[in-house]
């Protein structure tokens, strides 16, 4: 069976074995939207692994008396079957496609260990009526094949995370059997990041696109630890409405070895001057609407500014659907800020 798909080769369809990740950027390459090559990983290698280990009766015990809202009995099943898939082996035909498609990446990089993301693609991740995002795991700045297959596995094992156990439980979503793929794309090394949502995130207007972007890459927005430019500017007249820009004291940055990524401090010239000419502005404009035609609804989109140059790239794209219900909270002064630390963006750990 063949577990590994270049990205290129996926469309909507293939969801089901590649989960909604995959089939997204599949997509989006389809429609000559900027993405970073790569391949996907099917449910089929996370099942071979789970059945190779013998995990199955493991899992069901552990999860036999989960109920919503039981958050003792959640944490203690999440950590049982966390620690036997950490210490259960990726099996060697997985492996053995993971590396050749690893290779091919390295060869059309020029680069005999390139720099990869390795992200969830679970089933259902990026649906029109659920959103895991946030629950599951995605590891930037991985390099060699040893340290993409243990990222592979830790992608499966944040399917059991604790948040994504209490989520599937309250969906009640019985018919649907958990299972995880993977996506492996080459890293941009970002200059800038962030998120957009191609109305407004707060109001639906369709009109607008929200913008959020932050220095390097996005883990410090994703972790809270700054707050990022917010700008919402008008689809049609590319006029930009609104713009708070804000203090970014720290950026994530690939680590100088060259595996993983650093936190370093913005220098004072940087941390309160905006991150995005007006010129990268409308080049954002652009991919929103292109994003937006391609898939017929609004898109909450992450994207990358590569460092040295003005490539711009779309790293993921999901339906703009399940957003928070602003009634219990003030209106934030960053829109996409908000949404983002609740449902917008993967947690996300360097490797």
């Amino acid at each position: 069976m063949t577990h590994c798909l270049p990205l290129v080769e996926l469309r909507s369809t293939d969801e089901p074995r590649f989960g909604g990740k995959s089939a997204s950027l599949g997509e989006l390459l389809a429609a000559e939207i900027p993405v970073p090559p790569g391949f996907a990983l099917a449910t089929s290698a996370f099942r071979e692994f789970i059945a190779e280990s013998g995990l199955d009766g493991r899992i069901a015990d552990a999860l036999a008396h989960v109920s919503p809202g039981d958050i003792d009995a959640i944490g203690a099943a999440s950590h049982a079957i966390s620690e036997a898939m950490r210490f259960a082996p990726v099996p060697d035909s997985v492996r053995e496609e993971i590396a050749q498609h690893y290779a091919e990446l390295a060869q059309a990089a020029g680069d005999a260990a390139p720099p990869v993301a390795v992200r969830s693609s679970a089933l259902g991740e990026d649906s029109q009526d659920a959103t895991f995002a946030g629950q599951q795991e995605t590891y930037l700045w991985v390099r060699e094949v040893d340290h993409v297959c243990d990222a592979v596995r830790d992608c499966w094992v944040s399917l059991y995370s604790a948040p994504a156990i209490s989520y599937r439980a309250r969906l009640e979503r019985a018919d649907i059997e958990p299972a995880m793929g993977v996506t492996v794309q080459l890293m941009v090394d970002a200059a800038v990041s962030g998120v957009m949502f191609t109305c407004n995130p707060v109001s639906g207007d369709p009109s607008m696109v929200a913008i959020n972007a932050s220095w390097g890459l996005g883990l410090a927005v994703v972790g809270g630890e700054v707050t990022p430019d917010d700008y919402l500017v008008s689809k049609i007249t590319r006029e930009i409405v609104r713009e708070h820009i804000n203090a970014k004291q720290v950026e994530y940055v690939p680590d100088a070895g060259g595996r993983g990524a650093v936190r370093h401090e913005v220098p004072a010239e940087r941390r309160d001057a905006r991150c995005l000419d007006e010129q990268v502005i409308g080049s954002l404009i652009d991919v929103a609407r292109a994003v937006e035609r391609h898939f017929k609804s609004h898109q909450d989109v992450e994207w990358a500014l590569a460092r040295g140059g003005e490539e711009l790239f779309v790293v993921q794209s999901r339906p703009v659907t399940a957003l928070p219900k602003r009634e219990h909270t003030p209106p934030p002064r960053s829109a996409i800020a908000a949404v983002m630390s609740t449902f917008g963006a993967d947690r996300t750990k360097p490797d």
